[in-house]
């Protein structure tokens, strides 16, 4: 067994999946080419696999069928090598609180910068930026929760935070009638102060949305608490922004709900 095999089991003995580059240099005391070199036999071993050119991760043989670990054991160090905060949302976050009808199929990360996707064996990690101004003020102990794995801790939003992010971002969790479905599973886990003080920092009318759809599934203490959000515009927004009719005109075909000043351009009778 060489002298890098050697250093892969003691990173696992260790609890750790992965190094940066830097890291295994500086312990293995190789030249940059002979770690090169190293680490190519490596990989056609399957022994690592590298998400992104400076990190590198481990793999068991229990992970030859995905092609590597679960992002949740390696996302955090990852993120930290690039100086770059983040939370997992969406899907996964929801499916983690206990909503899951529908199979998170990728792995979705929020962060403040525009990030390429990743595609790693089996598993597909897709990032959603959200401007630095608002992720810096929702991004915070109180309303982050925590996924441990055998590798430690990477940050998952909170209840509350799920839900204005899958209401946020539609079209990266499933549509219109997956989040319903989500916002009724998980409305009344939500501490209405946590979600008053998170959704300042969202637009107006993915706010809007999530407090018809609270109301709708009769978590009235949570959209309570959102009420206040709807005097800040003027203008209806529709439940379903991606069917919305070009022309305003048409919009007057659409049941409104004043309350929220939600055009419901797409029926949810059966969710609720």
């Amino acid at each position: 067994m060489g002298k890098f095999d050697r250093y892969l089991d003691k990173q696992l003995s260790c609890g750790r999946s992965w190094f940066s580059r830097d890291e295994g240099l500086r312990e293995l005391g190789m030249s940059p080419e002979a770690f090169t070199a190293a680490a190519t036999r490596l990989f056609k071993k399957r022994r690592l696999v590298s998400p992104k050119r400076g990190f590198f991760i481990i793999l068991r043989p229990e992970d030859w069928n995905t092609g590597a670990p679960d992002p949740a054991s390696w996302i955090d160090m990852f993120m930290r090598c690039q100086g770059i905060d983040y939370r997992i949302s969406l899907l996964r976050a929801a499916a983690f609180h206990g909503s899951s009808h529908n199979a998170a199929m990728v792995f979705q990360v929020i962060a403040p910068r525009q990030l390429r996707n990743i595609e790693i064996g089996r598993h597909r990690i897709q990032f959603v930026y959200q401007a630095p101004n608002a992720f810096e003020a929702v991004n915070r102990q109180n309303l982050l929760g925590q996924i441990k794995s055998d590798s430690g801790f990477a940050k998952v939003s909170g209840v509350e935070l799920t839900l204005l992010d899958v209401t946020r971002y539609l079209h990266k969790a499933a549509g219109i009638h997956n989040v319903t479905q989500i916002v009724k599973d998980l409305g009344v886990k939500a501490s209405p102060r946590k979600l008053g003080i998170a959704a300042a920092h969202y637009e107006n009318a993915a706010v809007m949305r999530l407090g018809f759809m609270l109301d709708r599934a009769g978590h009235t203490r949570q959209s309570r608490a959102l009420e206040s959000f709807v005097s800040q515009t003027k203008s209806m927004k529709p439940l379903n922004p991606s069917i919305m009719p070009l022309l305003p005109a048409f919009a007057a075909d659409y049941p409104r709900d004043s309350k929220w000043k939600i055009i419901v351009n797409e029926p949810l009778e059966d969710e609720f």
